[in-house]
């Protein structure tokens, strides 16, 4: 395994939106035990160093294969697109205005009668949402629409951050 390899040849898998995750799995146990620190404890300083750069490198490239937005994210720039999200947030006006009215509903939760039922069909909402961007986006990566991708990823991360509020919401309620 080369230091410069893309997180894909790390693991020694296709370069592709449709990962298998037991087996991106397997490969990150696998490989991690082959760089284990404690292999390398009595080894020269420069095999000491080389085994935590790969222990860094196998970590980076598992924490990125296995979250479908990071996925999506990394196989854009291997192509070149950067989705500019920090600066880029000019989005069609359907889609900002449902945006508004989600964030809306996550507020009128907490006065509801039944706030921890409306915050779980919330999330079950938000759960159907973030699967439908993910079989979208296999789509779309299967078809090399990597400006289409672009899009969808900069869809998904509205949905991910609006679940991490949701679910700070549901620690305020119980």
């Amino acid at each position: 395994m080369s230091l410069t390899a893309n997180h894909f040849e790390v693991f020694d898998i296709p370069v592709s939106f449709e990962i298998e995750t037991n087996t991106l799995a397997q490969r990150y146990r696998e490989l991690q035990r082959t760089v284990h620190p404690d292999k390398y404890a009595s080894a020269p300083e420069r095999e000491r160093r080389l085994a935590m750069q790969k222990a860094t490198q196998i970590n980076e490239a598992f924490e990125t294969l296995k979250n479908p937005l990071t996925r999506g994210r990394y196989l854009l720039q291997l192509q070149g697109v950067d989705t500019n999200e920090e600066n880029d947030t000019a989005m069609d006006t359907e889609f900002l205005m449902a945006q508004m009215e989600l964030r809306e509903e996550l507020a009128d939760i907490k006065q509801k009668s039944q706030p921890i039922e409306a915050l779980e069909t919330f999330l079950s909402h938000l759960k159907q949402e973030q699967q439908r961007l993910i079989d979208t986006l296999s789509q779309q990566f299967a078809q090399q629409n990597y400006q289409s991708a672009r899009e969808t990823v900069r869809r998904f991360q509205f949905f991910v951050r609006l679940d991490e509020e949701a679910l700070r919401l549901e620690e305020e309620l119980i």
